[in-house]
Parts: C-alpha cells; sequence; structure tokens
C-alpha cells in the first residue's frame, strides 16, 4: 500500500472481520481505500493491548497517523462508534466522516446482547456456548441473509469472543462519556442508518447528528447489518457523499 494513495478507511464492528466491507469497497467508484482489522477481529492483539475501547481508539489513531494524510472514515456498529471518537479526538487526521448504525447518546440503552456480554459469568456462559450455527441464527433473525450470516459467524472464534467482552465490559457508560466531543467534529459527517434497526433504533442517528456541526442522514430500507444488506446501496451513498463535499 502506498500511504499517499490511501483516501478510505473502514472501521467495521462487531462481531464482524474487515471482510463485511469486501463488497462495499468493490462498488466504489475510486478503489484507493483500506478496511482496517482491529485487533482481536480476526487479527493478532498487540502486546499490552487490553481490548478495550480507549485502546481500539488509540489504534484507529496509530493507523492513520501511518498513513500520513487525512482520509475519508466510514464506520459501521463499533466501528461508527469509533470512528466518530477519532474524529472528535484528532480532527487533523480526518477528511470526512461517514458512521452507522452505531449511536454515542447519553439517552440509548444497551441492547439486550450488549447487556448479557456485559455482565461477568453471564457473559462468558454465552460465548462459550456461542457456535458458528448459533449465531448465524441469531444473524439471520437480524435481517442477514443466510449465506452471509453463516459466513460472518464462522469468522468468530475464542479471541474475537474475549475481545466482544472486553469491549463491550469497558463501555457501560460510553454514550455518557463520549457524547460530548461530538461538537468537537468539525469535518463533514454521513450518518448512514437501516431504518429496520430494532436494537439501534433510527431516532439516534438523527440526535447524534444535532450535535455534529456539518452533518446529514441518510435512511436505507433494512436492517442494522447495512454493509451487508445494502452494500451497493451504501457505497452510492458514499460515492455522492464524498462528491457533494468536493463542491
Amino acid at each position: 500500500m502506498q500511504k499517499e494513495e490511501t483516501k478510505v478507511v473502514f472501521v467495521h464492528g462487531v462481531a464482524d472481520t474487515y471482510r463485511i466491507w469486501d463488497c462495499t469497497r468493490e462498488s466504489l467508484k475510486d478503489d484507493n481505500t483500506i478496511a482496517l482489522a482491529l485487533p482481536g477481529f480476526g487479527a493478532d492483539i498487540p502486546r499490552g493491548f487490553r481490548s478495550e475501547k480507549e485502546d481500539y481508539v488509540q489504534w484507529i489513531i496509530g493507523e492513520l497517523e501511518a498513513i500520513g494524510s487525512p482520509v475519508d472514515l466510514v464506520g459501521h456498529d463499533w466501528g461508527s462508534i469509533l470512528v466518530l471518537r477519532v474524529a472528535s479526538l484528532r480532527p487533523d487526521l480526518v477528511r470526512s466522516v461517514a458512521a452507522g448504525n452505531g449511536p454515542i447518546s447519553s439517552e440509548y440503552e444497551w441492547h439486550q446482547l450488549a447487556k448479557i456480554w456485559q455482565t461477568p459469568g453471564e457473559g462468558e456462559a454465552f460465548m462459550r456456548d456461542l457456535d458458528a450455527e448459533k449465531l448465524a441464527g441469531l444473524l439471520q433473525g437480524l435481517g442477514v441473509e443466510a449465506a452471509d450470516a453463516l459466513e460472518t459467524a464462522q469468522r468468530v472464534d475464542d479471541r474475537m469472543k474475549d475481545s466482544i467482552l472486553k469491549l463491550y465490559r469497558s463501555a457501560l457508560h460510553v454514550g455518557e462519556e463520549w457524547e460530548p466531543g461530538l461538537s468537537n467534529v468539525s469535518c463533514p459527517a454521513l450518518i448512514y442508518w437501516g431504518r429496520q434497526d430494532n436494537e439501534c433504533p433510527i431516532l439516534y442517528a438523527y440526535s447524534m447528528a444535532q450535535h455534529l456541526r456539518f452533518s446529514r442522514v441518510a435512511e436505507l430500507d433494512c436492517g442494522h447489518w447495512v454493509p451487508l444488506n445494502k452494500p451497493v446501496a451504501l457505497a452510492e451513498l458514499l460515492d455522492e457523499f464524498w462528491e457533494s463535499e468536493k463542491h
């Protein structure tokens, strides 16, 4: 990868890997993109990395610093939460930000599955019993096509399960802690959202947008897993967003 050519950086969520972006990236007009593999999610965990929310923010910042020039940053689910936090802390690294289906709000209450993961003992028991078939079933229940659900579920290993528990337990009050920082995001922001998302309702897309200086909200006709359900539509939306920011 030539650092000066990287324009777009994608950040996945939970329980995903960087592969969730494959179809969206292939559908973009510009191919100067990179999809980061978060530590523990199909990637090695650096020494001293605790897999907590601040660790992931600082890790992404380090990756962007290595690229060497401001980028268009795109995140989904936890990736949404992380890229907005990065943009609030290091505006010099971010040319624009697009974030979807991952709320930063003091009003947001974690969904039921997150509450299980955040509970010591209960979260570990859940992960012990979780196999690819069960996870694929959960994903299908959230609107993911069977083939995509199974492919995604098969990438979840013990290291990822442990990383998920640590991340969620570090984020009990992430909305209260990080919402004030949204006003520090100085770049153009696109908040895209699957309007049928029951775990992260679309009202939080609009509440986040109110805290951002230069933002717009775009609704897509799907549930939570936009990069899997509407990858081409998302690519078109991103292309239009970036093109509009040139004028």
